[in-house]
């Protein structure tokens, strides 16, 4: 477990800062993680550690004890001790943004049953199942429900039984008052390991865990035009949730073009190479290009300088949504050889000849 930070430094506040700025400082860093606002990883945690900086600086008997003695002076406080005499209204009020009470919310939010966690998997699609939609077959391995036990760990026939010590809770709270606050003290039961039931007689087919490993092969419908990195959703094909009963989490599959030889793909645009030789960039000539569709035949205009890019309308791909498809852009690269005949280097010394009196007469 990660050490816990110096709360100054979580807030961003000097050691001799006042209250103002403790209170800005933490306004603005609530507002910016608060977990009903930022959905990205590790703000909910994030929010949890300048919430506690703030309950602890903000009032002058705690910060007073930290600065004397640490996370020791400070050690013990209850969610109720630790926020109870913050004033919301007065820090958010007038914001459009209901805080109400969130931190006795948000630590009960945490500590309550859930459903069981998304997975995330990858598929890899062709450029012609972005171009025409259709179903892509993945295949996830997860911890799902055991169905011999229906998740509860028990033999069938039998069930768990409520811990006696902890009554069902899977926590020991023990509490005691000190200078006028209430500390708690809460740690895992150790009769039940924190679970709050005890299983007598196992599963056979899970080992009392209440899930199982399962392989599983899934269909998953990728529309036309699909973006890169789309996340397409499998309900109830997550991970197992931790209580029997609770339904499991969503399976998320994420989009990703394979690689293709033939085309590179920028969005709905399609991009690709050609080479051509010098004669023909000098004199123009057409080539094939082979597209989604179909091969068509490209011009080359004469005078065709390297790195030219010639754009073909309507050849790349579906755009998500309104089906107007992107372009292909074909990018030519000039190839010089590298050997002549003698022929050849006769007709380019030729051609020189011809450039240098054209020079020269200019001049």
């Amino acid at each position: 477990m990660a050490e816990p930070r110096d709360y100054y430094e979580v807030l961003g506040v000097a050691r001799d800062a006042d209250a103002k700025a403790i209170k800005d400082a933490f306004r603005q860093l609530a507002l910016k993680y608060h977990p009903d606002r930022n959905k990205e990883p590790g703000a909910s945690d994030r929010f949890k550690e300048i919430a506690e900086a703030y309950a602890v600086l903000s009032d002058p008997n705690k910060r007073a004890e930290y600065d004397a003695r640490g996370f020791a002076g400070v050690a013990g406080f209850s969610p109720e001790d630790l926020f109870g005499g913050i004033n919301f209204e007065d820090i958010f009020g007038g914001l459009g943004f209901d805080f109400g009470s969130p931190f006795g919310d948000f630590f009960r939010r945490r500590s309550a049953r859930r459903r069981g966690e998304n997975i995330e998997i990858e598929v890899a699609v062709p450029l012609e199942r972005v171009l025409n939609g259709g179903e892509e077959t993945v295949h996830v391995g997860r911890p799902a429900s055991c169905e011999a036990c229906h998740g509860s760990g028990a033999k069938a026939g039998t069930s768990p039984r409520s811990c006696a010590k902890c009554g069902g809770t899977g926590q020991i709270v023990r509490s005691q008052r000190k200078g006028g606050v209430s500390l708690q003290q809460i740690t895992a039961c150790a009769d039940c390991a924190g679970r709050g039931s005890i299983i007598d007689t196992p599963c056979p087919e899970c080992s009392g865990k209440g899930e199982v490993y399962r392989d599983e092969v899934l269909t998953v419908r990728v529309p036309v035009g699909v973006e890169e990195g789309t996340a397409l959703r499998i309900p109830g094909h997550g991970a197992a949730a931790d209580k029997p009963g609770l339904p499991s989490g969503d399976l998320f599959v994420v989009v990703r073009t394979a690689h293709d030889p033939r085309f590179e793909r920028q969005g709905a645009d399609l991009y690709r190479n050609e080479t051509v030789e010098l004669v023909d960039a000098v004199l123009g000539t057409s080539i094939d290009v082979p597209t989604l569709d179909a091969p068509v035949s490209v011009k080359v205009p004469a005078g065709t300088q390297p790195d030219t890019i010639l754009r073909l309308h309507g050849k790349g791909l579906p755009r998500f949504g309104d089906g107007a498809r992107g372009d292909l852009y074909v990018r030519l690269e000039v190839h010089v050889p590298e050997r002549l005949s003698d022929r050849q280097r006769h007709l380019f010394e030729q051609l020189r000849t011809t450039e240098t009196r054209k020079q020269r007469a200019k001049a």
